[in-house]
């Protein structure tokens, strides 16, 4: 029991590099202001990328609908905006309440069936999400997008310039935020019991772990974290349109969580730093054929073992290979 308690304990502790690296990310827009607008963009698909984390890398629930409550936290926070009130941190915490209360109602499809069962759930509540904000023209725009989005200053003071450097703080800031919430969250007991679900789900219904409700609650709190990133990205582009709920969204997602490493916090984050450069890096090169490199570079670390590139940021994180 002490052992456990200890190690415990090692596992809460903060690595020396951690604090280093959230300082350097916090001061990104400024060290590096020509790039704000990308750093913004890495910070939004992070946060994305960690809900998904929560519930494929702890919970072990295979999603490629994520993107619903993404496209809902940015139309939450669009239409907040335009026809209730600018306040960017008001229209948030509205996106993230409808987002969430949209991620309850959809865990209750994900208790039953086989993974292929969830899976597809998954997808058909995104395309049913995806069919009305087109049909519902009056409302979300339709196929043209919601325009005359117009966002009110950050905390009544700063203005989100054109060069991005507020939005990027903005972005990084909730980052942070739900990152420490998250952490929090698995280094719980409650992460203790998503991880023994996803390990072996009838063994942990044997000793007395609730199945259901622990996977309700984590999949409704990955739906608020999505949402929460799908309201960044309205907030700061002034925007929202049909293609937030894009089913490439959702399989990018995927893919740059593979890529990051699963059941690891930082395995999102540092997925959508490489994805997202990446992309910007090779679109530069060659924008008619950026996917076929992408998908080369997918296939290379799959081949030669993502674990080996990883392993001293597993380490160093706390996560053991």
């Amino acid at each position: 029991m002490k052992r456990s308690f200890e190690s415990l304990r090692e596992t809460q502790r903060w690595k020396l590099w951690e604090p280093l690296f959230w300082l350097l990310a916090l001061a990104s827009p400024w060290l590096a202001g020509n790039h704000a607008l990308i750093i913004n963009e890495i910070a939004i698909v992070a946060l994305f990328a960690m809900s998904l984390d929560l519930i494929l890398g702890y919970a072990g629930i295979v999603s490629l609908g994520h993107g619903a409550f993404f496209g809902m936290g940015a139309y939450a926070a669009a239409l907040f905006a335009k026809h209730l009130h600018p306040d960017p941190l008001v229209g948030l915490a509205f996106a993230i309440a409808v987002s969430t209360a949209l991620g309850a109602v959809a865990s209750l499809g994900i208790m039953r069936g086989s993974d292929l069962t969830r899976l597809m759930v998954t997808v058909g509540v995104l395309m049913i999400l995806m069919e009305l904000a087109n049909k519902l023209d009056w409302l979300t725009g339709g196929a043209d997008g919601l325009q005359g989005v117009v966002m009110g200053p950050l905390l009544g003071t700063f203005e989100f310039d054109l060069y991005g450097r507020v939005a990027a703080w903005y972005s990084l800031a909730v980052l942070l935020v739900f990152f420490l919430l998250s952490r929090r969250l698995v280094q719980s007991p409650l992460g203790s019991t998503l991880v023994a679900l996803r390990d072996n789900r009838l063994r942990a219904m044997a000793i007395g772990i609730p199945v259901t409700s622990r996977l309700v609650v984590v999949y409704t709190i990955a739906g608020g974290m999505a949402g929460a990133a799908g309201a960044l990205l309205a907030q700061t582009t002034s925007f929202a349109s049909v293609e937030v709920f894009g089913f490439d969204r959702s399989a990018d997602l995927v893919l740059l969580v593979v890529m990051g490493g699963t059941g690891w916090l930082y395995g999102g984050v540092i997925g959508a730093v490489v994805f997202k450069l990446l992309q910007d890096w090779i679109s530069s090169i060659t924008p008619q054929y950026w996917t076929f490199w992408i998908g080369l570079f997918l296939v290379v670390l799959m081949l030669v073992g993502r674990e080996r590139l990883i392993r001293p940021w597993m380490w160093f994180g706390g996560r053991k290979s």
